[in-house]
């Protein structure tokens, strides 16, 4: 058992009114779904409370009266080494690291650091939305590489790869594990990745968010662990928030390996103060990393179940909706496609019959095409009550 695992039974089945909160899910569904009267599982943050002893390390803070200028608090970066060692045998050296106010940002900084105005950048659809919206609206040309689909589920398309890189395509981002397939690519995978992007030099931005999460006794590989060509040619983005359910407590950070892509990306967040922590980040990281495996392995436990609810209730009442059971992480990409629905008729059905908000699968390319995308990272009455509705209405 991992350093600092204590294991309780924490409630995942409470469940807690999130609205007047401000939380995103429920203030945006008439912007985003044209009402209000929606259960939101769309949103990327679990419905489970903020692990206590998060909560209470920030609480102690609190109780001092002033909330001025503070540093990064000493041991901060060797506790953020350690859990990645644990977790997933690589060993970061503390200069290697630098906080970043939050992965999207630093997709957006990398983009501008490191790539001309005329240079494009690859992403492999269907895939997390705003690895095109940000390069996009950053003024640079976004390449599609759409991932394969097979019988054993999604793969890198390298053939397709080779031919949509062009001499100007000098950064690609990867979903490591992938949004919203929930795919833990595999070490071999990876290396004819690191292989080809370091050839042609084509910089790799590997996003690992959800890397703390694996399911159904799977294991995340870290894309700079693979080989030395992908540690010198890798910026690998992490961040303790999916995990422990703290994303409005912005904790991201970035580990560069290569000295020269580190001096000039560290040089550019320094010079505009991007590299600096607020003392809340750096006291809930601390505290999740120090003392929140027990509360892992039980929330991932739990989302497990919820996985195979969802596979479950699909197969027994509603076959023409097929989960694709995620190797990682809370999200499931549900194939509605023998449903024979358009896009236009599936979203309708979700939201205006089923009265849910899920994610349109198209918003991660067009490839998602017959897709929507599940939060199962809620508690299974508020699931049992989201399947019931889409029941309902498909039968309807």
């Amino acid at each position: 058992m991992t350093a600092g695992c204590v294991m309780e039974n924490y409630d995942f089945d409470k469940v807690i009114d999130r609205r007047g909160t401000n939380a995103y899910k429920w203030r945006m569904l008439p912007d985003k779904f044209g009402r209000e009267d929606l259960l939101p599982l769309w949103v990327a943050d679990m419905d489970f409370a903020t692990p206590p002893f998060i909560v209470n390390a920030l609480r102690e803070r609190l109780n001092h009266e002033v909330m001025g200028y503070t540093v990064t608090p000493d041991g901060y970066w060797e506790v953020v080494a350690r859990w990645i060692e644990n977790h997933h045998g690589w060993r970061v050296p503390e200069e290697w690291f630098t906080y970043i106010p939050g992965i999207v940002k630093g997709i957006g900084m990398a983009v501008n650091v490191f790539l001309r105005p005329d240079e494009k950048v690859i992403i492999q659809p269907p895939v997390y939305h705003p690895f095109r919206l940000t390069p996009q609206g950053n003024g640079r040309e976004v390449v599609f590489n759409p991932l394969r689909e097979t019988p054993q589920g999604y793969e890198m398309d390298f053939e397709n790869l080779a031919q949509v890189c062009d001499e100007k395509c000098k950064m690609l981002i990867l979903s490591n594990p992938h949004n919203p397939a929930g795919i833990m690519w595999k070490r071999d995978a990876l290396v004819r990745l690191a292989d080809f992007c370091a050839a042609r030099g084509v910089l790799v931005i590997s996003d690992e968010i959800h890397c703390d999460m694996p399911l159904f006794g799977n294991h995340h590989v870290p894309f700079a662990t693979v080989s030395d060509a992908a540690a010198q040619n890798s910026i690998t983005f992490g961040a303790p928030s999916k995990t422990f359910n703290m994303a409005g407590i912005v904790s991201s950070y970035a580990i560069v390996p290569n000295a020269q892509l580190r001096r000039r990306f560290f040089t550019w967040l320094a010079a505009n103060e991007l590299n600096e922590p607020t003392f809340f980040s750096t006291i809930a990281t601390m505290a999740a990393f120090r003392e929140g495996e027990g509360w892992r392995r039980e929330m991932l436990r739990y989302v497990e179940d919820n996985v195979l609810f969802v596979e479950d209730y699909c197969r027994q009442h509603m076959p023409q909706v097929v989960p694709v059971r995620p190797q990682a992480s809370f999200l499931v990409w549900l194939d509605c496609r023998r449903l024979g629905l358009t896009q236009t008729q599936l979203i309708d059905l979700f939201v205006n019959r089923a009265r849910l908000a899920l994610n349109d699968g198209t918003t991660f390319g067009q490839e998602g095409a017959g897709f929507m995308r599940l939060n199962v990272g809620t508690p299974r009455q508020v699931l049992q009550d989201a399947m019931q509705r889409l029941h309902r209405a498909v039968r309807s």
